[in-house]
């Protein structure tokens, strides 16, 4: 597959997140576990896998590259770029030649001769949208990617970009805890044939019931400087996991099923991406593809886990300032 030809039409219902296995969460597994896990879904299954350029400095790439060895026609394989690691700090830049530069890297490092759908990671905002759109339209041109995507981008935008390119798909961040492409995103994609593919679907954890304490993350963990998981914010929100066990005590399923087919029930343009470094919660999560959840009792879980009972904004200021999607704060 090389062009994502209608969008959303173009994507498997869910793909696997591999972020998980390279960076962000604490230490991540050895490169053979995560080579495993990956081999396992591709055994199982998982037709679509999405990494970036950003995700362990690029060896989450190398880590998928060496995966897809003779499998890679099983996939729609997604990458990013436009966000980076240099010289150990991480770098916004969505200039044409950065781009560029950065989509040959990931072609080498995955080894393969295209990327199915490329994001733009985050928005440079130095940079007018539409260079950015229009350099990853140049390299659609040349082959070398399928389709263009953005990521962490607002409605206004995804306008600005579709003036100049067509747009595949929009991933932002979408759970029950983090509502905020409901602020326009899910209708102008839904509108546009646009996937809207959802990351951090079990909410980085919380709904799949998996952090009993923050204090025991690891230190490098980016949920430690998170204020939903601080000393401040907490308290409230695990106050709400009793009640959320139950209704998926109630549904039949895990905690972390409930939250995907929640996601999944949100429109046939939805996609999460849910990632782990465990092969059984990769099962688990997939398995929620075909589970019947009774939609009072999903409208009951909207209404247990939303942004009036979650506690704390999803990003300190430091790491809002440098997304695009709309916001509660904004709105209010």
């Amino acid at each position: 597959m090389t062009v994502l030809e209608g969008g959303a039409r173009a994507l498997p219902r869910m793909g696997l997140g591999c972020m998980n296995l390279s960076h962000a969460y604490g230490v991540p597994p050895s490169e053979e576990e995560g080579l495993a896990l990956l081999r396992a879904a591709l055994d199982d299954g998982v037709t679509h896998l999405d990494t970036a350029t950003l995700y362990g400095a690029g060896r989450n790439e190398e880590l998928v590259g060496r995966a897809l060895r003779g499998r890679r026609h099983e996939v729609v394989l997604a990458s990013k770029g436009g966000m980076a690691m240099v010289d150990g700090v991480k770098v916004i830049d969505g200039r044409p030649s950065t781009l560029g530069a950065q989509v040959d890297a990931s072609l080498s490092r995955l080894g393969v001769d295209h990327i199915d759908l490329y994001y733009l990671h985050r928005w440079d905002k130095t940079v007018p949208i539409g260079e950015s759109v229009g350099a990853l339209s140049s390299l659609v041109d040349a082959g070398k990617i399928g389709a263009i995507g953005l990521s962490e981008v607002s409605v206004e935008r995804l306008r600005e970009a579709q003036a100049v390119a067509p747009i595949a798909a929009v991933q932002n961040e979408y759970s029950l805890w983090s509502r905020n492409p409901e602020l326009g995103m899910l209708e102008a994609t839904s509108d546009a044939g646009i996937a809207l593919v959802a990351f951090s679907p079990v909410a980085r954890g919380f709904l799949s019931d998996s952090v009993a304490d923050p204090g025991e993350l690891a230190e490098k963990d980016i949920r430690r400087a998170m204020p939903r998981f601080s000393s401040d914010n907490w308290p409230a929100n695990e106050a709400l996991l009793p009640r959320w066990r139950a209704l998926a005590a109630e549904a039949e399923c895990t905690p972390a099923q409930l939250a995907l087919v929640w996601l999944l029930s949100r429109g046939e343009h939805v996609v999460p991406i849910p990632g782990t470094t465990s092969v059984d919660h990769m099962r688990e999560d997939f398995a929620a593809l075909s589970l019947s959840v009774d939609a009072a009792l999903l409208a009951r879980a909207g209404e247990l886990i939303s942004t009036s009972t979650v506690s704390g904004p999803r990003y300190a200021p430091g790491p809002a300032a440098e997304v695009d999607a709309e916001t509660f704060e904004d709105a209010s």
